[in-house]
């Protein structure tokens, strides 16, 4: 198995490098550790090498069968989870997927499904799905994703071979996330594989939100300036780039920081008049994101506020 894709668990690589390419991979397999620490790319690199057809070794990345696996498109890989966000794989589903899988494969030789969050499923779902594990057809394979193994049953765990990923060298971190994100400075690598405990996923988070709160604090300084002492084009230009802010939640911690930017500006002896009346206008439009008034709207809303207040006070 070619596992290159997969960052430091060397002993995961080990226990699978002598089943051969593919094919004397087990029916069933455990994959368990914290959100962020590989799971999904383990899984997909089981598919893939599972269904690959190229020559050498498995999955070799380039085949046809094993570009749609890892673009999530092959037709014989299914990704089972809850039937709405935040609850576990229900009983219903489990009986779903029993009577798919003895649907023959569409391209390849195995069919195989990825069961997001089993460890949450209760013991009904458990053991509706311990039926399949025991006597299910040949071709198909079942991949459990867990966080915690111990809220597995038992006789699911005793029926699966279980692949625990382990957290990566601060060293594998910080080479990893360098090919991840060439353009970020050393320093903020370095403090993200330190700060990550080990989970590659975590590290992305990390430098991810910190793109967003810098990206964020631009945005900001832009609407700021056009406040205190922008015409009504530039305020017109600085409020056009809450388009697009559609999420309330963005929308929202985005208002705060303008707020909080106004009154520091304020207080650093600025256009006291205009910053207090735009904090005003803010805080009005903080109220209007919370009822799920998009950013083009609160744009519009902010510029005609500022002008009609203007006109007020020269009145």
């Amino acid at each position: 198995m070619n596992l290159s894709a997969l960052i430091g668990n060397s002993r995961i690589k080990d226990q699978l490098s002598s089943r051969g390419q593919g094919r004397g991979l087990s029916h069933a397999y455990i994959l368990s550790g914290p959100a962020g620490s590989g799971r999904h790319t383990l899984a997909r690199l089981l598919a893939a090498g599972m269904l690959c057809t190229g020559a050498g070794q498995r999955p070799c990345g380039s085949c046809g069968p094993c570009s749609k696996v890892m673009r999530g498109i092959h037709p014989d890989v299914s990704l089972i989870t809850g039937s709405q966000a935040g609850k576990p794989i229900a009983v219903d589903q489990v009986r779903a997927l029993r009577a798919d899988a003895y649907i023959r494969p569409n391209e390849g030789e195995r069919k195989i499904y990825l069961l997001e969050e089993a460890d949450q499923m209760n013991p009904s779902s458990q053991n509706a799905m311990l039926k399949l594990l025991e006597e299910g057809p040949p071709y198909a394979v079942f991949l459990l994703l867990v966080e915690n193994p111990g809220g597995l049953l038992q006789t699911v765990c005793s029926r699966c071979e279980t692949l625990a990923l382990s957290p990566v060298t601060e060293r594998e971190c910080v080479t990893w996330l360098r090919t991840r994100f060439p353009d970020r400075p050393a320093q903020e690598i370095q403090q993200a594989a330190a700060q990550c405990q080990g989970i590659l996923g975590r590290a992305v988070r990390i430098l991810e939100d910190a793109a967003s709160d810098q990206e964020r604090q631009v945005l900001v300084n832009k609407l700021a300036a056009a406040l205190e002492q922008g015409g009504e084009l530039e305020l017109l230009e600085a409020a056009m780039l809450l388009d697009g802010r559609g999420r309330r939640e963005e929308l929202s911690v985005l208002l705060d920081a303008l707020e909080r930017e106004l009154g520091a500006r304020a207080v650093r002896g600025g256009n006291r008049r205009r910053l207090l009346r735009a904090a005003e206008l803010v805080r009005e439009l903080k109220g209007a994101a919370r009822l799920n008034v998009n950013g083009g709207q609160l744009s519009g809303w902010l510029c005609a506020g500022m002008f009609f207040r203007d006109q007020e006070s020269v009145g």
